[in-house]
C-alpha cells in the first residue's frame, strides 16, 4: 500500500464531546432531584411533623400529672381567736400504669403485702388494656407509701392528696358538709364555697425512665404550681355551737321529735353564731351514713309551714302600713268565715270580745291575724290586702327566695302569689298570716325577725366572717344590707314590748328577769301538710321565734321541732323549752350584756 493511501480504522466509533456532557448533566440532575426529595422529606418530618413524631416517640415515656392543690382550712371562733375546725391530712393515692407491668400477679402481691386489700382485684386493674392510669388504693399513710415506693415496682406510683380531718369531731357537721372521694365539696360550706376552698391544681409533664418513674431533673419537665385554696373563718362561736347542739339533742330526745333545728343569729349583722341540727353525723365517716337526709342542714334547706311565729311579722306589717295602732283594741268575733271556711282560735282563748294588739300575740289569735290582714284591705280580705301582705312577705321579709347563706342546697321556701286563682285565694292568704299555706326555714325566719326588732334593716344571713391571710389574721367581710326600712323604728319600739309581754305570760322554768334582760318571743304550732293536699289531723310541727338582749335585742333564736310526740301544743310543749334553755345559756354565760 502506497504511503498516504486512505483506509478504515480497526477501533470503534469515537464519542462526541457533546454527548458526554449531556450524560453528566443527566446524572447530576438526577442526583439533585434525589437530594431534593430527601431534603423535603426531612423538612417535612423534622419541621412540619416535629410535634407529632416527638409525641409519638415520647408516648411511652411522657406522662402528665395533676398536682392537687391544698384545700383551704375552715376556722371558727373560740373566744376572740379563730381556730381550725376542718384541717387537711396528707395521705396518698396509689396508682398503676399497666403499660409498664410485666408480671401483674407478682406486682399485685407485693402491693397487697404493703397496703392490704384484694390482690386479685389489683391484678385485674394492672392488666386493663389501653389504660395508663388505674387507681389501686386511696387514703394510704405516708409510712405505707414510703415502704411501697422503696420496692421500685415498675408501673406503680403514688400521688399525695389532702383528706379532711375534724379536730372538733361532729361539731357543726351539717353546716360544714364534707369532701367526697373525688375531692368535691358536698353539702354545707364545702359545697357552697367549693371553688374558693379547692384552689387551683398544678400540672407536671414528666419524662419517665423505663419503669415509669418520673425523672425530676429532666429538662422536658413542665410544671405549673398549684395554688392553695382560701382559708375561711366562720362566724360560728364554738362554745355556743356545742351548747346549742347539746340542748337541741336533749329537746329532741325528750319530746320524741323526728328531728330538730336551732339557729342563733346576731340581730345587727346577720352573722350566724350557732346553727344546729339533730340527729347528726360524723363528717369523717360520711361514707358510713345510710340515710342521706342526715347530711342536710335543715336550718337552711328544709322549709316548713311555720305556724304562729308568723304573727309578730303580720303585726309588724300592719303597724308599718299604718292600718292598726299599737294601743288599739278591736272586737274579735272568735271566728271568721272566709271562702266558706271558718277560721277559729283554740278553745282556751275564750269567746268573742274586745281584744288588744298584744293579745293577738299573747293569746295567739288566728282571728286577730286575719283581722290585721283585713285592715290592709280597708276592712276586708281583697286584692289590696293580698298585694300589701305579699309585698311584706316577699320584698321586705324576703320569703320565697334564697337568703344566699353559704350552704349547699339552700331552699327558698314558698309564698303563694296574690292573684285570684279561683281556688280560695282569700282563705289561703288568711292562713299565711298565722303561718300556714306558706313555708320558710329557720334561717329565713330569724333574718326576718331581726329586721323588725333592729329598726328595720335586713342583713344577709351569713356564716363566713372572712378569709385568713398568710399571717393568720382574719380579714373580715362587712355585713351585707339587703334592705333598709323593712319597718319603721316606731314599729320596732312597739313590737319589742309586745313580745316581752308574751314571754312574761307563758311558763318558762326558770323565768326571765326583764328588768336586767329583754327576752321576747312567740310559739308556733303548725299542722303538717299531706303530700297530696290537705293536712294530717294529728301530726304537728312546733316552732319558736324570739330574741334575747340587754338594752336592746342582741340575738335572735329560731327553733323548729319536727313532729314531736310528747303531747300538748307542739310549739309550747316542744320548741319553747329549747328556746328557753338557749336563752338562759346565753344569759348565764355572760353572752348578753345586762341593762345598765
Amino acid at each position: 500500500m502506497a504511503v498516504g493511501q486512505l483506509h478504515n480504522s480497526s477501533e470503534g466509533p469515537s464519542v462526541s464531546p457533546y454527548s458526554a456532557a449531556r450524560r453528566v448533566r443527566f446524572w447530576y440532575a438526577a442526583l439533585v432531584v434525589v437530594l431534593a426529595i430527601f431534603f423535603v422529606r426531612l423538612f417535612y418530618l423534622q419541621i412540619i411533623r416535629y410535634d407529632h413524631y416527638k409525641n409519638a416517640a415520647l408516648s411511652d415515656q411522657l406522662k402528665q400529672y395533676e398536682i392537687p392543690a391544698s384545700r383551704g382550712t375552715i376556722l371558727a371562733y373560740d373566744g376572740d381567736h379563730a381556730i381550725p375546725i376542718v384541717l387537711n391530712e396528707k395521705l396518698y393515692t396509689i396508682y398503676a400504669d399497666p403499660a409498664y407491668i410485666k408480671d401483674a400477679a407478682k406486682t399485685a402481691g407485693k402491693v397487697a403485702d404493703v397496703i392490704g386489700g384484694d390482690r386479685g382485684k389489683y391484678e385485674d386493674l394492672m392488666t386493663v388494656k389501653d389504660s395508663r392510669y388505674q387507681i389501686i388504693g386511696k387514703k394510704i399513710s405516708q409510712a405505707q407509701n414510703e415502704k411501697l415506693l422503696k420496692l421500685k415496682l415498675p408501673g406503680i406510683g403514688s400521688q399525695q392528696q389532702d383528706y379532711r380531718t375534724y379536730p372538733q369531731g361532729t361539731l357543726a357537721s351539717q353546716v360544714l358538709g364534707f369532701v367526697n372521694d373525688e375531692g368535691k365539696g358536698t353539702y354545707g360550706i364545702e359545697q357552697a364555697l367549693n371553688s374558693e376552698l379547692k384552689g387551683k391544681p398544678g400540672e407536671l409533664k414528666a419524662i419517665t425512665d423505663v419503669h415509669g418513674v418520673p425523672l425530676a431533673a429532666s429538662a422536658g419537665n413542665v410544671e405549673t404550681r398549684a395554688e392553695a385554696g382560701k382559708d375561711l373563718a366562720l362566724t360560728i362561736d364554738i362554745a355556743m355551737q356545742k351548747q346549742v347542739e347539746t340542748l337541741l339533742q336533749k329537746g329532741v330526745e325528750k319530746t320524741k321529735a323526728d328531728s330538730g333545728s336551732a339557729v342563733i343569729m346576731d340581730v345587727n349583722s346577720g352573722a350566724i353564731k350557732a346553727m344546729a341540727n339533730y340527729p347528726t353525723y360524723d363528717p369523717s365517716k360520711y361514707s358510713d351514713v345510710d340515710d342521706a337526709a342526715l347530711f342536710s342542714n335543715n336550718a337552711a334547706v328544709n322549709p316548713i309551714e311555720v305556724g304562729s311565729i308568723m304573727k309578730p311579722l303580720t303585726t309588724a306589717a300592719a303597724l308599718d302600713a299604718r292600718v292598726i295602732r299599737p294601743n288599739q283594741t278591736y272586737n274579735d268575733p272568735a271566728k271568721y268565715k272566709v271562702d266558706d271556711f271558718t277560721i277559729t282560735n283554740i278553745e282556751e282563748d275564750g269567746p268573742a270580745g274586745v281584744r288588744s294588739i298584744r293579745d293577738i300575740l299573747n293569746l295567739s289569735l288566728n282571728t286577730g291575724a286575719t283581722w290585721e290582714l283585713m285592715q290592709m284591705g280597708g276592712g276586708t280580705i281583697n286584692a289590696k290586702a293580698r298585694a300589701t301582705w305579699y309585698d311584706y312577705m316577699t320584698n321586705r321579709y324576703q320569703f320565697g327566695t334564697e337568703t344566699g347563706i353559704e350552704q349547699g342546697f339552700e331552699a327558698p321556701g314558698y309564698v303563694p302569689a296574690p292573684k285570684d286563682n279561683g281556688a280560695g285565694i282569700n282563705l289561703t292568704y288568711a292562713n299565711t298570716t298565722f303561718g300556714q299555706a306558706m313555708t320558710a326555714t329557720p334561717v329565713q325566719m330569724a333574718a326576718a325577725m331581726a329586721s323588725i326588732i333592729n329598726g328595720g334593716t335586713y342583713y344577709k344571713p351569713h356564716l363566713v366572717d372572712g378569709t385568713v391571710n398568710p399571717q393568720g389574721k382574719v380579714e373580715k367581710t362587712e355585713p351585707q344590707i339587703v334592705r333598709s326600712s323593712v319597718v319603721s323604728q316606731s314599729v320596732t319600739d312597739a313590737l319589742i314590748p309586745m313580745m316581752q309581754y308574751t314571754v312574761d305570760h307563758h311558763s318558762f322554768s326558770p323565768g326571765f328577769d326583764q328588768n336586767r334582760y329583754m327576752v321576747g318571743g312567740k310559739t308556733g304550732t303548725a299542722q303538717i301538710a299531706k303530700p297530696g293536699g290537705g293536712y294530717f289531723e294529728n301530726d304537728f310541727n312546733g316552732t319558736y321565734l324570739g330574741f334575747v338582749g340587754g338594752q336592746k335585742p342582741q340575738y335572735v333564736i329560731a327553733v323548729f321541732m319536727n313532729k314531736p310526740k310528747n303531747g300538748g301544743y307542739a310549739g309550747t310543749a316542744a320548741a319553747q323549752p329549747v328556746f328557753g334553755d338557749i336563752a338562759h345559756m346565753l344569759i348565764n354565760n355572760s353572752r348578753v350584756a345586762a341593762k345598765n
